[in-house]
């Protein structure tokens, strides 16, 4: 199993948009680019209190 064409990347994008609404996409968008953000920041320890300790 081997990463999603183009068509269905379409189909994906096509259906998120139908069930959540163009209005609400930016919102999620942002949520799981934070989320990320912080797993990153959780995995590497690259966090705050660990840099004001330096």
């Amino acid at each position: 199993m081997g990463m999603p064409g183009i068509w269905e990347l379409v189909i994906i994008f096509l259906i998120v948009l139908l069930v959540f609404g163009a209005g609400k996409i930016p919102k999620i968008a942002k949520d799981v680019g934070s989320g990320i953000k912080e797993f990153k920041k959780a995995v590497t320890g690259n966090d705050d209190e660990n840099q004001e300790k330096k």
